[in-house]
């Protein structure tokens, strides 16, 4: 039986189910997982199933002191071992003094990962996401002396790609989630092998009998005198405006500068001016608030722009049933999730034609670009969809059949397990890594 170690920098996460997702299908598959977390999390924010995984989850930071005593006298014990991890380190130039600071931090959170597994007998190591977590695994993966691997999704790729080639070249294979991200990874690290770099899509499950907006309008039932864009008191669904139907345009994601709702706030002002009867609902929290807020009050859009904050995630398809227009105006994505949920519910999308979203939105087949950071061009596409929004129906269907025939949940969870599990099994029957060539260059390279 085999048993692997899976890191997150936070888990469990409300905002990443992929991650539960992927554990439960590979214990499903017979494997011993154990959970880790670099972040301590908190799990009043945690439904009841991530509740249960936070039970069993190790958490890394902060470290106990005897914690702490523990990996440094493993650090310090296993000198050859620090110098193979710290040398990349050490020779990035472009890598600043508080890159260096954290990373040597992270090193000592993976000398006590190392010891948190030790005597758990686990025999591979992954990390999902490259940032911190990722070089815990590699730390601890090196003082173990078995291999680790990682999941890159956008901005931990294409934004903060701290120590990507001493990661890349540590791992034993590394998943991303779009052609887009292999293709970068190739052409901008041209010495890791083509082999190691995997492409495994997320997914989510298809919509089954969803109401239209009539059918959630009618059991909303009326809410006059109440401020559109709060969450009815149940908290299922979002509130609708008893008097009229204004185009409703809806964004779910973090409120973090990558997501750039500024960029959609100053859209509404401009789609404001021009007369455009709408209300924006940006679903998410994040440390933007604030500066979104001010944002809001100084251009007027009080009545239009509003922040609902976090909701659960079986509250959200109620709020894609009712929206007319989901947007995404990222700066960075891999492939989101957010417009996958979207497009199953056969709700029109708007993104920028970044990254992987072009393998996912075929623009006017089902669904729709813009031309990345172009205002009038953001503006403009949600002019004319709401001016022929009565017939895009077949771009809706579209987008539905789209999500079932490449992102199904279910089918994809079971490609990432067999090729996850394949990889892992191929290592473990090469026998010793250093008669692997392809490993011998890797652990040369650092």
């Amino acid at each position: 039986m085999t048993t692997v170690a899976y890191i997150a920098n936070q888990f469990p996460s409300a905002v990443e189910p992929y991650v539960i997702d992927e554990i439960t299908e590979l214990r499903r598959r017979g494997t011993v997982v154990v959970c880790c977390s670099g972040k301590r999390v908190s799990p009043s924010d945690l439904s009841l199933a991530e509740r249960a995984f936070w039970k069993e989850t190790r958490h890394f930071q902060p470290l106990s002191d005897d914690d702490l005593i523990r990996a440094t006298r493993r650090l310090f014990g296993a000198r050859h071992h620090l110098w193979r991890v710290l040398r990349p380190l050490l020779r990035d130039r472009k890598a600043g003094v508080g890159l260096r600071l954290r990373a040597l931090g992270h090193t000592l959170m993976g000398a006590a990962l190392a010891e948190e597994l030790e005597p758990l007998q686990v025999e591979h190591i992954h990390a999902h996401h490259g940032y911190f977590a990722s070089w815990m695994a590699l730390t601890a993966a090196e003082l173990l002396g078995i291999g680790f691997s990682f999941t890159l999704h956008g901005s931990d790729l294409l934004q903060r790609a701290d120590l990507l080639p001493a990661k890349l070249a540590a791992c034993r294979f590394c998943i991303t989630v779009s052609d887009y991200n292999r293709q970068y990874i190739l052409e901008n690290y041209p010495s890791i092998p083509a082999d190691k770099i995997m492409v495994q899509r997320l997914g989510v499950d298809q919509a089954v009998g969803a109401p239209g907006r009539g059918s959630v309008e009618s059991r909303l039932g009326p809410r006059i005198g109440s401020r559109i864009g709060n969450r009815v008191e149940s908290g299922t669904e979002p509130e609708v405006d008893s008097v009229r139907r204004r185009f409703c345009l809806l964004a779910v994601g973090r409120l973090h500068r990558v997501k750039d709702h500024r960029f959609l706030i100053e859209a509404c002002s401009v789609l404001r001016r021009q007369g455009l009867d709408f209300i924006c609902w940006i679903v998410g929290e994040g440390p933007e608030r604030g500066a979104l807020e001010r944002q809001i009050d100084s251009l007027g859009l009080q009545e239009h722009v509003h922040l609902i904050g976090q909701v659960p995630r079986g509250d959200l398809p109620g709020y894609f049933r009712y929206a007319d227009l989901v947007v995404m105006t990222s700066r960075s994505e891999g492939i989101p999730v957010v417009l996958m949920e979207a497009m199953a519910q056969e709700r029109l999308v708007l993104a920028p034609a970044i990254t992987g979203i072009p393998e996912l939105v075929a623009h006017q087949s089902n669904g729709y670009l813009y031309e990345p950071g172009s205002l009038p061009d953001f503006v403009s596409a949600v002019r004319w969809i709401r001016a022929n929004q009565a017939a895009l129906g077949g771009v809706q269907r579209a987008a539905a059949a789209s999500i079932a025939a490449g992102y199904n949940r279910q089918r994809n969870l079971r490609n990432f397990a067999d090729q996850f599990l394949a990889a892992i099994s191929h290592i473990a029957q090469s026998g010793d890594e250093y008669a692997n060539p392809v490993l011998q260059q890797v652990r040369l390279s650092i």
